[in-house]
């Protein structure tokens, strides 16, 4: 009997996170969380460090999840929090601005160029998702952007991931390529099926944990997933330019 390997799937989507993979974090996540705690005090039943640790290794799920664990499954006072921490970043991005990683902008055009299509998702608020987008001026760059809101469930779950191929029509989840900075955004690419997952050095996890986690493969940054694509026959096309 003979064994037919058929080759992967081009590629039709790529799912990028926001904070720590595209837009660079700073410590603003942190700042914005420790104002909230401070205003609401949600934090006050555990010791700052603990709840500081919480934060960072929930970093890129859904906010109003990491608050509900805070507040000792209070869903009122988590709500109460998430929106105190969505004001605490808008004010902290009034007063710093938004940032792009370095050659994130030029990253995703050329994703584009290959004919991707390309969707950012994050555990963020629409309000503060949308701020974002517009302080970079990419609007008009990524196809779509969607929060924990408009998918059900936010990361690890696979929802934002799916949610993304439904919007866009893509054929299969095979054909979906996934990255991000935290092991969340590695483990909703593989639980949604993600024909290609990759990890980003530029945000709140290591190689280790991102690795652990399932990514494919683990990149100093998102400028590296084209050629990290194109190096596996992944792309639909290779721009000649």
């Amino acid at each position: 009997m003979t064994t037919h390997l058929s080759a992967p799937p081009a590629l039709e989507l790529v799912v990028l996170d926001m904070a720590g993979t595209t837009v660079l974090d700073d410590g603003v996540v942190e700042q914005a969380f420790q104002r909230a705690a401070e205003r609401t005090g949600v934090a006050d039943r555990m010791p700052w460090d603990d709840a500081l640790a919480h934060v960072r290794a929930t970093m890129g799920q859904s906010k109003i999840e990491v608050f509900t664990h805070l507040a000792g499954g209070d869903r009122a006072a988590a709500e109460q929090a998430t929106a105190a921490f969505e004001g605490a970043y808008a004010e902290i991005v009034a007063e710093q601005g938004v940032t792009e990683i370095p050659g994130a902008a030029d990253a995703i055009q050329s994703l584009k160029d290959a004919g991707l299509t390309v969707v950012l998702t994050t555990g963020f608020a629409p309000v503060t998702r949308d701020a974002l987008i517009d302080g970079l001026g990419w609007n008009d760059l990524v196809d779509l952007a969607l929060s924990p809101v408009d998918a059900g469930r936010g990361r690890p779950a696979p929802d934002l991931v799916l949610t993304a191929l439904l919007r866009t029509q893509t054929s299969s989840v095979a054909s979906i390529a996934v990255a991000g900075d935290t092991v969340s955004d590695v483990e909703s690419g593989r639980r949604a099926g993600a024909g290609f997952v990759a990890g980003v050095l530029t945000g709140a996890h290591d190689s280790s944990a991102l690795e652990l986690a399932g990514a494919d493969v683990v990149l100093p940054d998102v400028t590296r997933l084209r050629s990290a694509l194109a190096e596996r026959g992944l792309l639909p096309l290779v721009p000649t330019a």
